[in-house]
């Protein structure tokens, strides 16, 4: 919360004009509080000689322009970015907020004045509306700037909604009118007497304000912010960093030392000189071990006379951290030989097998920026569009795919591995009894307690199975079988058909007994859900986020992305292969033509695969590759798949042969996204358990959904790791996870 209390004074016509409900729409929007006071002209006067008849006070610094004081709302909520991620784009919205001052408000503030020109006016703001229209036609953008709502939309949204001029407003189907009503319900303003809360603030839903009382900071400046901009913004100032030694080198017979420093924010290093004659303890430092040491340093920030860097930190301290014991086995000596990452290059199979030193490599380091990026990107993402975070379950009884391939969980063998002789609970038969032995008396008691129980007897819900033999899970610490997930869907449709838009991310675990450089056991799952929604929606929203990813990618992992590209464990021309994608549409077409095209590719191309492609088969990952990389060389939808080869929750189309479902094939990966509508229809999904020989009562409370206001209502899920690996360019996912699980390592 902001300290000083934030007021908008005005006259009562002037807070209704659009110059005051940009200001109200940007506070509300950046959830800063903020009340609103009608007074006279003369009062406003009076706070500042600037102010006509409108004046925002902050403490006692009154603000008397509508720009001015839109941005000093946005300085107060720096996580809103109404003013932008960078300095770039702050300057852009700047000049966008004049533009639409100069182009539109002030021709639309003397319309219907005695003096004014209406027929100039119009013409003046239409030239300004196909600046706009052209603008967002050419770039395709969703916002003025960046990727997210910011000032300068807020600006033109509000002008253009209170504009009373025809020509103030957007010619039906134009992109600026589309534009606008995507725009206008994120600000939702109502006028300015009816958004002021009792205690004379907004409060609404919004990004969080800014807090005062800053507690963390780090003692050193990291590396990626010192070498930004080559660095220059630090010349000659005084600098303490911390890292870890890449690489270090004696020189001048033993009166330097360099040493290239990284502390894991960027890819880069920053080369350090320590000299015997400004560092007191040089010897201690030459003696840290070599690659993998670690240091504290405050030097100078100088001009690079030296190749290869524009800036190195000239020390005057110097402080080791933790010098590497790796002359010895048994860790006693000071040394580097068997530190198992020396600077040598190894491989990445070799880099799996010390997964716990790995992060400290430049492949493992930069993988896992991205992948903290691509996390970053799907959760802003969602939060942008109105989607709700729903974290579903880790165990569950459900079996999303029907497929088995599950990891139970238990307590029944105990917390030690190394107990001999663990005797499972297992069902036993009910103890025999003689009839004739029992009372009339109590056999009429049963007969009536069985009758009871069929009265009683839900027939939607499962009966208890007990299996004379199998183990007895009613043992076990939930009383029954329990599994590690396999997907988050199911249960996050529950909170869909209440929510409308959700999603849920987070670990699923797969019993695959898939070995491929493309599967993992245990992987994370981005899973949204939107109600109201059909197939068209879905494959238009999982296109939208995947563009999202890739251009926050290469907008904010350009350094890394140069990396892999030029790495030889990563991939030529990986920038060009991802605006690929955010420069062509996806190619939609459907599972039947899909086999056409591949038929038509072995029988007249001469094209050889391995597994033949007919109908009804689930194509393997040669075909899916073979369409995205060589048919049509960008993503690819697929639709309307067989329904033999999908799950039951898939809704059945009219021809009742396929299912309206769709996958996304990407060039490297071949399927990275699997969706589908969800079969609304009771009756319908009830028989399309029994086809698949799934017990409708073994998902009862999932037909609940569909008993109790059922909606159409779709969903995808994409594998987390397998957008890392697309994004990267490497070649297997365990190199794009931070611990590779199996069969090495698993004690991680």
């Amino acid at each position: 919360m902001t300290s000083a209390t934030l007021i908008l004074k005005g006259t009562a016509e002037e807070l209704e004009r659009p110059h005051a409900q940009k200001v109200i729409a940007a506070a509300k929007y950046a959830n800063v509080p903020l009340s609103c006071e009608t007074v006279t002209a003369e009062e406003c006067a009076s706070i500042s000689p600037l102010a006509k008849s409108l004046v925002l006070c902050y403490g006692d610094v009154p603000v008397t322009t509508s720009n001015a004081m839109m941005r000093t709302i946005a300085t107060l909520s720096p996580a809103s970015s109404l003013l932008g991620t960078s300095a770039a784009e702050d300057a852009t919205i700047d000049g966008w907020l004049s533009f639409i001052w100069t182009s539109i408000d002030l021709p639309l503030s003397v319309a219907g004045d005695e003096l004014g020109d209406n027929a100039a006016v119009e013409q003046d703001v239409a030239k300004a509306l196909d600046t706009i229209e052209k603008y967002l036609t050419e770039s395709k953008r969703a916002y003025m700037v960046g990727n997210s709502l910011s000032l300068a939309d807020i600006s033109l949204a509000v002008s253009l909604s209170l504009a009373s001029l025809p020509s103030a407003k957007p010619s039906e189907g134009s992109v600026l009118g589309e534009y606008l009503s995507s725009i206008t319900p994120k600000l939702d303003t109502p006028s300015a007497s009816s958004i002021i809360t009792p205690s004379g603030g907004i409060m609404l839903n919004g990004p969080c304000p800014p807090v005062d009382n800053k507690l963390y900071r780090r003692h050193r400046i990291r590396i990626k912010e010192l070498l930004a901009n080559g660095g220059k913004d630090y010349i000659d100032q005084t600098v303490t960093v911390a890292g870890w030694a890449r690489t270090t080198r004696n020189a001048n017979k033993g009166q330097l030392l360099f040493v290239e420093l990284n502390d894991g924010s960027i890819g880069e290093s920053l080369q350090c000189v320590l000299d015997a004659e400004k560092v007191e303890n040089l010897e201690e430092c030459k003696a840290c071990g070599g690659t993998g040491a670690s240091f504290q340093l405050v030097g100078t920030i100088i001009a690079s006379p030296g190749e290869g860097q524009a800036v190195e930190l000239a020390v005057s301290a110097a402080k080791l951290l933790g010098a590497v014991y790796g002359g010895d086995v048994e860790g006693n000596t000071v040394g580097g030989k068997l530190y198992p990452m020396s600077k040598k290059a190894h491989t990445l199979e070799y880099m799996r097998e010390h997964a716990h030193l790995r992060p400290r490599g430049r492949i493992h380091s930069a993988a896992m920026r991205i992948r903290h990026a691509m996390a970053y990107a799907t959760h802003t993402f969602f939060h942008n569009n109105g989607f709700l975070y729903i974290h579903t379950p880790i165990l569950t009884g459900a079996d999303c795919e029907g497929a088995g391939e599950q990891f139970g969980v238990t307590t029944l063998l105990g917390s030690d591995h190394l107990q001999k002789d663990v005797t499972l609970p297992v069902i036993e038969p009910p103890p025999e009894e003689d009839p004739e032995k029992l009372s009339k008396k109590e056999l009429k008691r049963r007969a009536k307690a069985a009758e009871k129980a069929k009265v009683t007897e839900d027939p939607t819900k499962p009966v208890e199975e007990k299996v004379v033999g199998a183990v007895d899970y009613s043992k076990d610490f939930f009383g029954k079988r329990v599994n590690l997930t396999v997907s988050g869907q199911l249960n996050v449709e529950t909170h869909a058909c209440a929510l409308s838009d959700v999603y849920t991310f987070g670990p699923t675990f797969r019993a695959e007994n898939s070995h491929t450089g493309r599967h993992l056991a245990e992987f994370w799952m981005i899973e949204p859900e939107i109600c109201f929604a059909d197939l068209a929606d879905d494959i238009n929203l999982a296109e939208d986020y995947l563009k999202y990813c890739v251009k926050f990618a290469l907008e904010n992992c350009a350094d890394d992305l140069e990396f892999f590209e030029t790495s030889p464990h990563g991939e030529e021309g990986l920038r060009d292969r991802l605006k690929n994608v955010l420069d062509n549409p996806f190619v939609r077409l459907t599972y039947t033509q899909a086999i056409e095209v591949l038929q038509k590719a072995v029988a007249e191309d001469g094209v050889k695969f391995e597994e033949e492609p007919v109908w009804g088969i689930d194509l393997p990952s040669e075909h899916e590759r073979y369409l995205c990389e060589k048919v049509y060389k960008k993503p690819v939808v697929l639709t309307d798949y067989p329904k033999d080869i999908k799950a039951f929750y898939m809704k059945l189309n009219e021809d009742e042969k396929t299912v309206a479902a769709a996958d996304i094939l990407v060039p490297k990966i071949g399927e990275i996204i699997g969706g589908s509508q969800r079969e609304h229809r009771l009756d319908v999904l009830k028989k399309r358990c029994e086809e698949m020989g799934l017990d409708p009562r073994q998902v009862w409370w999932y037909l609940d959904l569909r008993r109790y206001g059922t909606v159409p209502h779709a969903g995808f899920g994409l594998g987390f790791e397998r957008l890392i690996l697309f994004i990267t360019g490497l070649q297997n996912i365990r190199d794009v996870i931070p611990f590779p699980r199996y069969p090495q390592n698993a004690e991680f």
